[in-house]
């Protein structure tokens, strides 16, 4: 799915100075609320933004303000979901 966002320049231009672009900080906003709202699991998240390892969703979800509380239930599944899709 492609979204189109409109979004003035004023502050299109602080954001796009980022060096990920702009698009990308978007997309990281996006996964963060998700995770936040609980619209999304970290593993859903990790693979929208394509990154490797759950260590690293830890570091980018910390650095967003995103404080998980897991349950052991969630931990198995998130492991669940990861052995199934690395089938």
């Amino acid at each position: 799915m492609d979204v189109h966002l409109e979004v003035p320049e004023e502050f299109a231009r602080h954001l796009a100075s980022d060096s990920k672009g702009l698009a990308r900080v978007a997309l990281e906003a996006l996964a963060a609320e998700g995770v936040r709202s609980g619209k999304l699991s970290a593993f859903q998240a990790r693979s929208l933004l394509g990154i490797q390892s759950r260590y690293e969703m830890d570091g980018f979800l910390k650095a967003h303000g995103v404080l998980l509380d897991l349950t052991l239930e969630d931990v198995q599944k998130d492991s669940d979901a990861a052995l199934a899709s690395s089938r």
